[in-house]
């Protein structure tokens, strides 16, 4: 299995070079937008950092993505999005799942414990 560094230094690199721009919740969720259609999608949901190809280059995207990723809850995960008008659901691809990289997750950030009082 590969190290979340190997992870954003092959796959996650080789898609940001195609993105047309990247978008984060500021909480867990980003995407590598992956056409037009999407960036004016995420725009339309309001998301805010969303930074075009225009704005910066594929070595910033991928710089701005490390640090989205380290900033995140423990719920993170990065996709990459392309419109599918057949099946939306399609269009995903799970680049960094839901938990694949839990034991880099700081201590503290999260705590998905319930407990009965």
């Amino acid at each position: 299995m590969q190290t979340l560094a190997e992870v954003f230094d092959t796959s996650v690199k080789e898609k940001v070079k195609d993105a047309k721009a990247i978008a984060f919740d500021t909480c867990h969720k980003i995407y590598l937008l992956m056409d037009n259609e999407q960036v004016e999608l995420m725009r339309g949901y309001g998301y805010d950092p969303l930074i075009t190809k225009e704005d910066a280059t594929p070595d910033v995207m991928l710089a701005t993505l490390q640090e989205w990723y380290e900033d995140s809850c423990g719920l993170r995960f990065i996709e990459a999005v392309s419109t599918n008008h057949e099946n939306p659901n399609a269009g995903f691809e799970t680049l960094i799942g839901q938990g694949d990289f839990a034991e880099d997750t700081p201590t503290g950030i999260i705590d998905l414990t319930y407990k009965t009082i």
